[in-house]
């Protein structure tokens, strides 16, 4: 507030700089949340009225929306039942099916990375561009390498629930600069000079105070992150082997936990409601990601296509079955403790 600026300003481009520092990405275009990010990411590398971009089912509709504004195209394919995130055999046959396909955007599913070393090596044989959705993946990581940093464009999400938060914000980064510098033209109204638009362009600009708010917050990301992964930990070893799945994380994958997601399958549908119903009872905080696929959205309703016109029966069975439970750097041992045995106890009083 001292400096006077309220819009853009010096924070935003500290802000910048050092969330590509912390994140190992070069370039970064801060913006005023993360669905103007990808938008403008998908605008960097090309995307155009007509394009088909195959992306996932099962994640928030702002990925799909991104597509939508770019006048492309969604084409789902299916996700692994084990993690949610996109799986490279569904998405083989996706590009065999549909060779019109040039880009691939990859979503990281709360907090864990998607198979980017099988999906890279995909959009090599495919002739593809990808486009990271990193909105839930800050710090995450596979053998070392930050999400972010596979495809050549990305997009964070720094809205309040998020890793890393601005109140509202997000950012597209990249390691190509050509690539940032389209997205930051996209990201400001197109100008290039003194009320000089060069093309179309949008206000997706970060303001000043949510770039400070972001730099205090950028000072204790490790730090929470670790919390995050250590709650996650307990959660693990206290609920691994009963009748509820854990996530799961391939060896090398660093998880950062946006959420810890269960996977609650029962005889019924309504296994997992039960569940959260009681956890409710309990002033237990949980939550559905996501109730359904984006398929089943009305505001998608004729605006994509499946793959190769088949069904999607892995999102549509984690659409059934996940919870997400807290996890969160505010949540401490007595309150994970908490959380898990009123789940053991639900268990066993539901296994009767």
């Amino acid at each position: 507030m001292d400096s006077g600026q309220l819009a853009e300003g010096s924070y935003v481009r500290q802000f910048e700089e050092a969330f590509g520092a912390a994140q190992g990405l070069p370039y970064v275009v801060a913006t005023n949340n993360g669905t103007a990010a990808l938008h403008a990411a998908l605008l960097a590398v090309g995307v155009r009225p007509g394009d088909k971009v195959l992306t996932t089912p099962f994640t928030f509709v702002a990925t799909a929306n991104a597509v939508l504004y770019c006048g492309a195209r969604p084409v789902f394919a299916d996700v692994s039942p084990a993690t949610g995130n996109l799986d490279p055999q569904a998405v083989e046959e996706a590009l065999r099916a549909d060779p019109a396909i040039r880009y691939l955007l990859v979503v990281h599913l709360y907090g864990l990375a998607a198979p980017m070393p099988e999906l890279m090596e995909l959009a090599r044989r495919y002739e593809l561009t990808v486009v990271e959705d990193c909105a839930q993946a800050h710090l995450a990581s596979i053998d070392g390498q930050p999400v972010g940093s596979f495809g050549r464009a990305a997009a964070f999400s720094f809205y309040a629930t998020k890793n890393l938060t601005t109140g509202e914000g997000g950012c597209v980064a990249s390691t190509d600069p050509e690539v940032a510098e389209r997205a930051r033209l996209a990201a400001h109204h197109g100008q290039t000079g003194h009320y000089f638009h060069e093309t179309l362009g949008f206000n997706y600009r970060m303001t000043n105070v949510a770039a400070a708010i972001g730099l205090g917050q950028l000072e204790r990301l490790e730090a929470m992150t670790e919390v995050r992964r250590a709650n996650a930990a307990y959660y693990d070893a206290t609920l691994a082997g009963h009748s509820l799945q854990v996530p799961v994380a391939p060896p090398g994958y660093r998880h950062v936990y946006h959420q810890y997601t269960l996977r609650v399958p029962g005889p019924d549908d309504q296994r997992r409601d039960r569940l959260a119903a009681y956890l409710k009872e309990e002033g237990i905080g949980a939550a559905v990601h996501y109730p359904r696929p984006l398929t089943r959205q009305p505001s998608l309703a004729g605006r994509f296509d499946v793959a190769g016109g088949g069904e999607l029966p892995a999102a549509e069975e984690l659409a059934a079955q996940v919870l997400s439970i807290p996890v969160h750097p505010l949540v401490g041992p007595e309150e994970r403790e908490r959380v898990a045995e009123a789940i053991l106890r639900w268990e066993e009083e539901d296994l009767r």
